[in-house]
């Protein structure tokens, strides 16, 4: 976690961005996305992840969430850093047909020889940046933003035409995670 940026509270809802090291663009292949979304399932339904907005883009990944259990937000996403660190590692080196494997496993050996607490591969850059998100405004900027990534991207021309978002849940369909909560006004 980032020096600067702090998890303060353990009930705020937080916007958090993270990225594969180097900026690497792992997610254009659905098989590591889907990886994220079945942990995201799993943190929703095991460890009280609260989600209100997610995108997954190339090569880093947005979201806004609570914990709603009691368990700090930096550990429930820290495990979940942890856990699909380990697991799209493995998917990598286990993909036959991984045309990038060599190129991805040696980019995350250097990364963690760089690192004091990684042993032999690290695939997400420490930083969260988490930023307690305190107004209406601000949610609906954030949400907003995370969005219309994909647009500014040029990977879609509609936000909600992004499968590895929540945009769809916020126009009205049923997106890749059930249970978003989708912010019209926390007042």
């Amino acid at each position: 976690m980032s020096r600067n940026y702090k998890f303060h509270k353990p009930e705020g809802l937080y916007f958090v961005s993270f990225a594969v090291v180097d900026w690497l663009d792992v997610f254009t292949r659905n098989v590591y996305k889907d990886i994220l979304i079945e942990s995201l399932k799993y943190c929703q339904q095991q460890k009280g992840m609260e989600i209100v907005a997610w995108c997954i883009m190339t090569n880093h990944v947005h979201l806004i969430f609570r914990s709603i259990n009691g368990e700090k937000p930096e550990l429930l996403l820290g495990d979940f850093k942890r856990f699909t660190s380990k697991s799209i590692v493995k998917a990598i080196k286990e993909n036959i047909s991984e045309s990038r494997k060599n190129f991805l496993l040696d980019k995350f050996k250097e990364a963690a020889n760089q690192s004091s607490n990684v042993k032999k591969y690290q695939f997400w850059m420490h930083d969260n940046k988490p930023i307690e998100l305190w107004s209406n405004n601000v949610i609906k900027e954030k949400v907003n933003y995370i969005h219309q990534n994909p647009v500014e991207e040029g990977l879609v021309f509609k936000a909600e035409g992004y499968v590895y978002s929540s945009a769809i849940d916020y126009a009205g369909e049923q997106g890749l995670l059930e249970n978003i909560v989708v912010f019209k006004s926390f007042d």
